[in-house]
C-alpha cells in the first residue's frame, strides 16, 4: 500500500515536495533502449495555425531532444507552419568518412534564454548538486551503455508486476528519440487500430501516475510540454473553430518525407481536437486531466520548474477561462455535450455528468495551488476560489442520493414557482427507476450521474463517485456511504472482472433511443455497464483513503480479486 499511499497524498494535496531522493535522475535512461530515429531538419506546409507569441524560448534538456517549447506571457496572433510547429528539431552528427554517428545534438536554449540565469525559488539545484548527480549517474553506466533495466530490482518484484512493466514499456511511443507516452491500446492480433494507436491524454493518466512511482520522471515531463504545446493549434471544424485552451483527445506520432527530399524523412505530432473522433466530439475532460497530472508530477518528482515555466502558466489560464467563461448556464457544473469525456460515445450523458464535474473541481484545486501569484491572475484565482465553493455545495446537496433522498423525492411537489422551493429541479417522482428502489441498500449511498431540470440519472458512474472521494469533493460522510454501497453491492459493481464503468446497463428500447442502437455499447459491454480493470488504480487510492481499518468483508474482497 506504500506506493498507493503516496498517490493519495499526491492527489489530497499532502504530499512532500520530493518523494524521490534523486528527482533529477534519468530512470528511463535505464529503463528503454533507445533506437536510432529518423533525421529532420525542416518542414514546410500548407496547413497554418495561430499559436502565442512568446518572451522567451525553451527547449527540452541537452540529454533529451524534443520540440522546442515556448515561455512568455502575451498574445499575438502569427501564422506559422503546422507540421514545422510540431516536427522534431534534433539532428545527427556526420563521422569521419560520412558515416552517421549514434550522438544526437540539439541546440541548447539554455544559452538564449534569459529566464535560465534566474533563481526559480528554493527548490532549484545549484551547481554542486548538480555535478554531484551527474557524478552519481555516470557511475551507474558500464562501459558508456545503460544497464538493463531488467537487472535493477530484480529481487521481490511479482512476476504479475514485472510482466505488467513490459507490456506498459512495450506500448511507449517515441518522438524524436525520447519517450513521450503511450498508445491507448496494444493488440498485437488487432487489423483494426483505428485510433487506438495514439496516445490519449486520459488514457495516460494511469500510466503516468505509475511512472512517476517508479521514479522515471522523463516520459511525464515529455508528455506534459508536448501537448501543450499542441494546445495552441487552431482547431478548425467546418469553419468553425472552439475556444482557446482546449487540449487534444489525443496525437499521433507521423513519420513523413521532407518536401524536396524523397530520401529524408522527420517527426511530426499529429494531434485530433475531435474533427477527426468519432462523434466528433470535443475532449472537455483532456484539459483537467492535463492539470491534475502537472501537479502530481512536481508533487511526486520535487521538480517544480516545470509548473513554473510562463508557457506551462499560461497555459493552465487558458485551461480554467475556457472553463470558467461566462455562459447562460445557471448551475457552477460544467455544461458539456455527450460523449465528452471517458465515456466518449453516446450514452445520455450530455449535460453535468459528475464524471467531468469531479475532475473540473479536482482541476480547480491544482491550479489553484499551482498558479503564480501576479496581479493578472488575481481576478482568476478570485473566480475558482467562487466556483470551488457554489461547485462543492451543488454536487454535494443535489447529486447525492440515498434512502432518505429517495423517500424525500418521492415526497416531491412539482411546478414548485418560488425562490424558496423544496424541489428546485422540478424532478418528477415517476421518474424514479423502479430497479433503485430494490437495489439502494438501507445503508450507504452515493452522487448520481447527472442533474438537469426535470432529469436526474440515477445511474451510478464509477469513475465519478471515486475522483470525487480521491478529490474531497464528496464529505467524508458521504465518502463512507459510497464504500457502504459498494461493499453491498460488490457482486453488481466490482464482481469477478473489476470493475463497472457504471451500474445498471441501458436496455432494451431504453438502449436503442438512448444510445441509438450503438452495437459497441450492447448491454454490459464497453461503456454501457462493461468492466473496465483500469478503474482499479483510482479504487486503490480510494480504499487507501477509506480503509485505515476496513471491515473483514473487504479485506477478503480484495485479497480475492486481487486489487
Amino acid at each position: 500500500m506504500g506506493t498507493t499511499e503516496g498517490v493519495l497524498q499526491v492527489f489530497s494535496g499532502v504530499a512532500p515536495r520530493n518523494l524521490c531522493s534523486d528527482p533529477s535522475s534519468n530512470a528511463l535512461g535505464l529503463a528503454y533502449s533507445f533506437n536510432s530515429r529518423l533525421v529532420s531538419t525542416k518542414r514546410s506546409a500548407s496547413k497554418k495555425i495561430k499559436i502565442p507569441v512568446y518572451a522567451s524560448v525553451q527547449s527540452s534538456t541537452p540529454e533529451t531532444c524534443g520540440v522546442q517549447g515556448f515561455g512568455g506571457s502575451s498574445y499575438k496572433d502569427r501564422r506559422i507552419d503546422r507540421l514545422k510547429f510540431s516536427s522534431c528539431r534534433c539532428q545527427r552528427a556526420e563521422g569521419v568518412g560520412g558515416t552517421t554517428t549514434g550522438n544526437w545534438f540539439v541546440d541548447s536554449a539554455d544559452d538564449l534564454n534569459p529566464l535560465n540565469t534566474m533563481v526559480n525559488g528554493p527548490h532549484v539545484l545549484n551547481f554542486d548538486d548538480v555535478k554531484q548527480l551527474k557524478e552519481e549517474k555516470t557511475d551507474s553506466m558500464s562501459n558508456g551503455a545503460p544497464i538493463a533495466s531488467s537487472t535493477i530490482h530484480r529481487a521481490n518484484v511479482d512476476p504479475i508486476e514485472e510482466e505488467a512493466w513490459d507490456l506498459l514499456r512495450e506500448s511507449v511511443v517515441y518522438y524524436c528519440g525520447s519517450p513521450i507516452g503511450t498508445i491507448a491500446a496494444n493488440d498485437p492480433t488487432s487489423s483494426n487500430v483505428l485510433n487506438y494507436d495514439q496516445v490519449f491524454i486520459r488514457d495516460f493518466i494511469p500510466s503516468g501516475i505509475a511512472f512517476l512511482l517508479k521514479g522515471e520522471y522523463d516520459i511525464v515531463r515529455n508528455f506534459i510540454l508536448h501537448t501543450l504545446q499542441l494546445q495552441s493549434w487552431e482547431k478548425t471544424m467546418d469553419c468553425h473553430s472552439p475556444g482557446q485552451g482546449l487540449m487534444p483527445a489525443s496525437f499521433k506520432v507521423r513519420t513523413v518525407p521532407l518536401d524536396g527530399d524523397d530520401s529524408a524523412t522527420e517527426e511530426v505530432l499529429d494531434p485530433d481536437f475531435g474533427e477527426a473522433a468519432i462523434g466528433r466530439v470535443a475532449p472537455v475532460d483532456s484539459g483537467l486531466w492535463w492539470i491534475i497530472l502537472l501537479r502530481a508530477y512536481g508533487k511526486i518528482s520535487g521538480d517544480l520548474s516545470v509548473q513554473e515555466r510562463i508557457d506551462v502558466q499560461t497555459g493552465i489560464k487558458m485551461i480554467l477561462k475556457l472553463c470558467l467563461a461566462d455562459g447562460f448556464d445557471m448551475f457552477p457544473t460544467l455544461l458539456v455535450t455527450d460523449g465528452s469525456c471517458m465515456i466518449d460515445r453516446r450514452m445520455g450523458i450530455h449535460g453535468h455528468p459528475l464524471e467531468i464535474q469531479a475532475l473540473f473541481y479536482s482541476a480547480l484545486l491544482s491550479a489553484r495551488e499551482m498558479l503564480a501569484p501576479e496581479d493578472g491572475s488575481a481576478d482568476l484565482i478570485r473566480a475558482l476560489n467562487n466556483r470551488l465553493v457554489a461547485l462543492s455545495f451543488h454536487i454535494r446537496e443535489y447529486y447525492w442520493i440515498d434512502l432518505r433522498k429517495l423517500n424525500e423525492i418521492y415526497r416531491y411537489k412539482t411546478e414548485e414557482y418560488s425562490y424558496d422551493a423544496v424541489n428546485k429541479f422540478n424532478i418528477y417522482p415517476d421518474q424514479i427507476p423502479p430497479w433503485l428502489v430494490e437495489w439502494i441498500p438501507n445503508r450507504g449511498g452515493y452522487l448520481i450521474g447527472n442533474l438537469q431540470p426535470a432529469h436526474m440519472d440515477f445511474r451510478f458512474f464509477s469513475l465519478g463517485n471515486f475522483w470525487s472521494i480521491v478529490s474531497g469533493l464528496a464529505t467524508v460522510d458521504q465518502s463512507h456511504a459510497i464504500l457502504d454501497l459498494i461493499e453491498a453491492k460488490w457482486a453488481d459493481l466490482v464482481s469477478d472482472m473489476p470493475l463497472k464503468i457504471c451500474y445498471p446497463a441501458l436496455e432494451g428500447q431504453e438502449w436503442q433511443i438512448i444510445t441509438g442502437s450503438d452495437p459497441k455499447n450492447t448491454p454490459w459491454s464497453y461503456h454501457n455497464a462493461g468492466s473496465w480493470p483500469t478503474l482499479l488504480w483510482q479504487v486503490s487510492i480510494y480504499f487507501t483513503k477509506l480503509l485505515q481499518k476496513p471491515t473483514q468483508f473487504i479485506k477478503d474482497k480484495i485479497i480475492r480479486s486481487r486489487i
